[in-house]
């Protein structure tokens, strides 16, 4: 018996879960976990289910699946629970996502395996050489930001990655390179955003005596900081707190949000409606 992960995404019509539970139980699968839903405004449907199955039947199941995928218009996706994702990993100078991300990585807490870390800056390579993962120095100027996204897109395609994780990587990507790589990239940003740009946002917030740091993480499109939210979280503060326990506080927000979202999508439960996403439990 294998398990197996199988994701739907498809329009909203009667008889969906039916076909695929059935089709299921005609192949000796055993679901363990089953999720839905259906959005009322954009009419679409998305479905995750968890299931076992002997090794024998799985390729008669997917020749099933496939027929009823072409009769009722679905994007059907079955993934082997036990493959981890191939993701790259993209910092620039704050390494408190980075750091956060190996550890939950090497302890088993995220199904992900890291294929390169990517940096503008050198001040990561610690991290990737105490880990054992190529690291890779791609400084950027005005004058390269095309060679380096060449150079990314490169690293990208040779390490099969599916997944790119923006960890604190304080650079704008392309329009072209958004496009290239939609709904494959998850950045992470502070909340106080649109309010407090720029440098230094930790102290114009406590000059403003905020209440709450938090922290975003999401899709990347070529819209800045306004993809599709994947999760978000946020921490009481107060006035006794100065601009460096704010920031304290903040990275450790950042870090957490962001490593729930990467579990998310590497466990294939969110996924992309329009300008938001559904994040099936």
């Amino acid at each position: 018996m294998t398990k197996y992960i199988m994701t739907t995404q498809s329009e909203d019509r009667i008889g969906i879960v039916s076909s695929l539970t059935t089709c299921l139980a005609a192949h000796d699968g055993f679901i363990t976990e089953l999720a839905q839903f259906g959005t009322p405004t954009s009419e679409r449907f998305y479905s995750r289910i968890e299931f076992k199955m002997p090794d024998q039947n799985i390729e008669a199941f997917k020749g099933d699946i496939d027929k009823i995928s072409r009769a009722l218009e679905l994007n059907v996706n079955i993934i082997e629970e036990m493959v981890k994702m191939k993701v790259t990993v993209m910092v620039s100078k704050f390494d408190h996502c980075l750091a956060d991300i190996l550890y939950k990585t090497q302890s088993g807490a995220l199904p992900i395996e890291i294929k390169a870390i990517i940096s503008n800056h050198e001040d990561a390579s610690h991290h990737a050489d105490h880990a054992q993962i190529p690291f890779h120095h791609i400084p950027i100027t005005k004058n390269t930001k095309e060679d380096a996204e060449r150079k990314l897109s490169e690293i990208v395609e040779s390490t099969e990655t599916e997944l790119i994780i923006l960890a604190r990587y304080m650079q704008i990507l392309s329009d072209d390179l958004c496009a290239t790589y939609s709904g494959r990239i998850i950045n992470i940003h502070h909340s106080f955003l649109p309010s407090f740009k720029g440098a230094k946002p930790y102290h114009r917030a406590y000059e403003r005596g905020v209440k709450l740091i938090g922290a975003t993480a999401h899709y990347v499109t070529s819209e800045l900081d306004e993809g599709p939210i994947i999760e978000q979280s946020v921490q009481r503060v107060d006035h006794t707190m100065m601009p460096s326990e704010l920031i304290a506080i903040g990275r450790d927000v950042e870090a957490q949000t962001l490593a729930r979202a990467v579990k998310l999508h590497a466990e294939h439960r969110a996924f992309i409606n329009g300008n938001k996403t559904v994040i099936l439990p």
